[in-house]
């Protein structure tokens, strides 16, 4: 449609307007054109740009006449001067050159995140007078900060963090800043300025935003009765040591909308007055050394009319309490972290207004209460994490029906199971998860439907929740396919795994304690943990896997039905630390390729059928921490290689026990100082004990060598899956988790001749010691009651002559001892621990042995009179049963006997304790209406 001709004077002079408009926005529109930059500028520029570095050639676009053009420059519209130089992130290096002071119109200078080479801030930035923002943050600039940049009293903007080596003795030169705005001195080290920095930073009336973030700031000056900063909106003081009470000229700061504290050593209660700052819209407290409850801050909180706070981080403190139904008042939450903390109860049924929440972060407490139902109206719900609490009670469709966007939720509780998951078999949930994790949860006994429709998931556990039931063989396909972590362990699930499973993202697999049934499949993934124990999984571990699973550092497969042999291309896995195959019916030799593992740290092939030699290859690991290869059918001798370590060997536990081993034991073995636990029993060793044992040090002076990271990759991935037979107190006890506080040397069993090495009774921190069933002779020495923490002593079947120790009754920790079927001769010694050992099985088959508690009496026993010391001895025990048995007739009869006996007494006695007990009352209540006074006082 046309436009209408008009003859409307008013009209005409609209139009006349709209052109004029045009031309003059046509003119004025675009900085660059009409008006070229100056050009005593341009050359100024350019000698700017002969300082720098470009790698990138980021700067390739300066050249020509009109330098308004260049990228990263801006002028001025009417005049062509240069206002702007934007850098920020062209990976520039090199030197900054004074040119810039001959930008006179100079406002804004951003070089930031480019790399300067730890260089100084340059001094002469100080003379751009008529700069208004400067940003030089992350751009590796070192050094002390130029105080000249306190002549710039335009500056409204002043970025210099992230700049890790730049510091600050002083900040004195910041009250030249009078119109400074924003400051930004993150990860500049002010520790020399101390407690001044308050005072220099409280001289700028119109900051708006603080960050000091990383600045080795140490105190704060509570001794200032308020701060000038009534502009301040933004206060960020994370990750400092500052050590010092929540200050209370913090409530001066009315206009503040973000506060972040976290990560410092702010101690004491969180006061009050910070809930009655009602502009908050971030407050993170969380790190600090902060305790009580905050019922009082969130009713403040609550009672502001408009209230803000969109982010509340408590976490990481020394909280307490249950959580206030004032927490439904803070409308505009969206997410909520108070994890690592001591909460308890129930999470309170108000929660269910937060409408906005979309994190809920309430993990590592003592929450012991429900989940109450209005959970389920939190919508926009997008993360949950109730991890390590105590929850209980009863989950059912109403709390999870409206989460449409979780996307994360994680639920653990203790091992009773206490929270039960009642949903109906077939439900179908409107979320898909990406994070599952669920551990002593009851979910079972059947396999949910709305776990089996999760197809987003990436990262899941569902460990120890009583499912049992049959899961089919697709399913585990999509599973593995998709995600990064899977974790099944603990429960009964009955299944086979698919044959062949592909997955470059796959790194941890834990299906243990089940039912899994097959073949282990051909994993093709990078996956480094794979936990296959405790299972029904037969056949035997695929020839290539060292091909398919090359980066494989943990692989559990004990208590399976594994047969076969053991493929040498394990030797693949170059990183390989963990590999337990036990209790399985391996059989065939053990590959010898072992020394290219570097990294191993424990091995255990325990209860299999394995034989012929044990590698040598495999003993000479500098590194490994633990061996087992007992209960096989190895022989040959113990092998101990040349010493090729440069440090010495790690070696904490050596079990070789059950096999058919011969030959002596090698002299070398004493290198191992680490060792904590030799078992070489129940083999066909011969020659005599080695005399060196006594250097190993770990059991003479209890150290431990291992650093935490090693501690912790042990009991983490290792021992508390591994199970270990240590033949103590007369019978076999079964250790697992406490497997590295073993302490014992077991050589019984075997043909060994010679005598005790003395050098043994040095190692005071032994715990069981067992040499029975061998030829040893000679005596016992004297010394062994040096072995003051030995626990089993177990000596018998061998022929030791000449008299028992008088020593050995100072083992006062000794609870099993067996000195039978030798040659040992004279008194049993008695007192102290050896009282307690009065079986006389213990010294049975000695026939030349005498004294309690044999029956055969030692010469001079038989007739002879008792002497005076022991007819004192006993009239002193008459005496003193006698004063107990007098003592306790007195003492009872004294007071109960009269209160029975005389009705009077009686009924004053109890009158007395009733009035006791109703003072005690009255004492309680007044204390309680005090305190509760005062509360209410200091809240008001």
């Amino acid at each position: 449609m046309g436009i209408r001709h008009s003859n409307n004077p008013c009209s005409s002079l609209l139009l006349c307007f709209v052109v004029l408009l045009l031309l003059v926005s046509s003119c004025s529109g675009n900085s660059n054109v009409g008006v070229r930059c100056m050009e005593s500028e341009r050359q100024q520029l350019l000698d700017f740009k002969e300082g720098l570095m470009d790698p990138f050639g980021r700067l390739s676009s300066w050249v020509g006449l009109d330098c308004c053009k260049w990228q990263g420059v801006r002028c001025k519209n009417r005049t062509g001067h240069v206002t702007v130089l934007n850098l920020q992130n062209y990976h520039l290096g090199g030197t900054i050159k004074p040119s810039l002071l001959h930008l006179k119109h100079l406002t804004h200078l951003n070089l930031a995140e480019n790399f300067f080479g730890g260089t100084q801030i340059p001094k002469f930035l100080g003379m751009l007078n008529n700069l208004r923002y400067l940003d030089l943050h992350s751009s590796g600039y070192g050094g002390e900060i130029p105080p000249h940049l306190g002549n710039l009293s335009h500056l409204q903007v002043l970025y210099l963090g992230g700049n890790f080596g730049l510091r600050a003795e002083s900040l004195v030169w910041l009250s030249g800043l009078s119109s400074l705005e924003s400051l930004d001195l993150a990860r500049v080290d002010l520790y020399d300025v101390r407690g001044s920095w308050l005072k220099a930073v409280n001289m700028l009336p119109s900051l708006v935003r603080l960050y000091l973030d990383g600045c080795q700031l140490k105190s704060l000056d509570l001794t200032l009765p308020s701060l000038n900063l009534t502009s301040l909106e933004v206060l960020e003081l994370f990750d400092n040591p500052i050590k010092s009470p929540l200050p209370h000229w913090f409530s001066n700061l009315t206009n503040l909308q973000v506060l972040d504290l976290r990560s410092n050593n702010f101690y004491g209660s969180i006061p009050f007055w910070i809930g009655s700052l009602c502009k908050l819209r971030i407050l993170r407290l969380n790190s600090n050394r902060l305790h009580g409850g905050i019922m009082g801050v969130l009713d403040r909180f609550s009672a502001c009319q408009n209230n803000s706070l969109e982010i509340l981080y408590l976490g990481g403190n020394y909280l307490v309490g249950s959580l206030p139904q004032s927490l439904g008042a803070l409308r505009n939450l969206q997410e909520l972290d108070l994890n690592t903390n001591f909460f308890w109860g129930s999470i309170p049924a108000s929660i269910g207004n937060l409408s906005s929440l979309e994190l809920l972060e309430l993990s590592d407490n003592n929450f012991n209460g429900t989940i109450p139902e209005s959970f389920g109206r939190l919508a926009k719900l997008s993360t949950v994490s109730l991890v390590s609490n105590q929850m209980e009670g009863v989950l059912t469709e109403t709390h999870l029906a409206n989460l449409t966007r979780l996307d994360s939720f994680r639920l653990t509780t203790y091992h009773n199971k206490s929270l039960v998951f009642n949903l109906k078999h077939d439900w179908v949930p409107p979320f898909r998860l990406t994070t599952l994790v669920l551990i002593n949860c009851l979910i079972g006994p059947s396999f949910p439907v709305w776990l089996l429709v999760q197809t987003n998931l990436s990262y899941v556990i569902v460990s120890n929740a009583g499912i049992s039931d049959i899961v089919e063989e697709e399913w585990f396909a999509r599973l593995f396919s998709s995600c990064w972590f899977v974790d099944l362990s603990n429960n009964s699930i009955t299944a086979k795994l698919p044959p062949r499973i592909f997955s470059e993202m796959l790194e941890k697999v834990d299906l243990s304690r089940n039912n899994f049934v097959g073949q282990i499949p051909l994993w093709e993934t990078n996956a480094t943990q794979l936990y296959l124990q405790r299972n029904s999984f037969s056949g035997s571990i695929p020839e290539n896997i060292g091909e398919l699973m090359p980066r494989l550092k943990t692989f559990f497969v004990s208590r399976n039905q594994i047969s076969g042999r053991l493929p040498s291309s394990i030797c693949k896995m170059m990183g390989l630390k963990f590999l337990s195959v036990s209790h399985n019916r391996l059989s065939g030799q053990l590959p010898d390729c072992w020394n290219k593992l570097r990294s191993l740290k424990a091995v255990d092939a325990s209860n299999n059928s394995l034989s012929g030699e044990i590698p040598s290859s495999l003993t000479s690991l500098c590194h490994l921490i633990l061996l087992m290869l007992g209960d096989n059918n190895l022989h040959g001798d113990i092998p101990f290689p040349p010493n090729s370590c440069r440090q010495v060997p790690l070696l904490y536990i050596l079990q070789l026990r059950s096999n058919l081993l011969g030959g002596n034991i090698p002299e070398e073995i004493c290198r191992l100082s680490n060792m904590r636990s030799l078992d070489l029993s129940n083999n066909h060793l011969i020659g005599s004990i080695p005399k060196c044992l006594h250097n190993f040090t770990a059991l003479k002076y209890g150290n431990r060598s291992l650093d935490y990271e090693e501690l912790f990759d042990l009991q983490d991935g290792t021992i508390n899956e591994q199970t270990m037979l240590v033949g103590t107190k007369g019978r076999e006890l079964e250790y697992s988790r406490t497997l590295l506080e073993v302490k014992n040397i077991d050589l019984s069993e075997n043909n060994l001749i010679g005598e005790f090495p003395k050098g043994i009774c040095r190692l005071a921190f032994l715990d069981t010691l067992n040499l029975s069933t061998n030829y040893l002779s000679g005596s016992i020495p004297d010394n062994i009651g040096d072995m003051r923490w030995l626990e089993s002593l177990d000596l018998s079947v061998n022929k030791f002559s000449g008299p028992i120790p008088s020593s050995l009754s100072s083992l006062t920790l000794l609870n099993h001892l067996k000195l039978s079927y030798n040659n040992l001769s004279g008194r049993i010694p008695t007192g102290y621990q050896l009282q307690t050992l009065n079986d006389s099985s213990n010294y049975q088959g000695n026939p030349l042995l005498c004294g309690v508690p044999l029956l055969t009496r030692c010469p001079g026993d038989i007739n002879s009179p008792p002497t005076p010391s022991s007819l004192g001895g006993s009239k002193d025990k008459l005496w003193l049963y006698l004063s107990i048995a007098m003592g306790y007739i007195v003492g009872f009869w004294g007071v109960c006997g009269t209160l029975v006996m005389k009705e009077s007494w009686r009924q004053a006695y109890f009158r007395y304790v009733d009035e006791l007990k109703e003072k005690l009352l009255l004492w309680i209540a007044l204390t309680s209406a005090r305190s509760r006074r005062m509360i209410e006082k200091g809240n008001n």
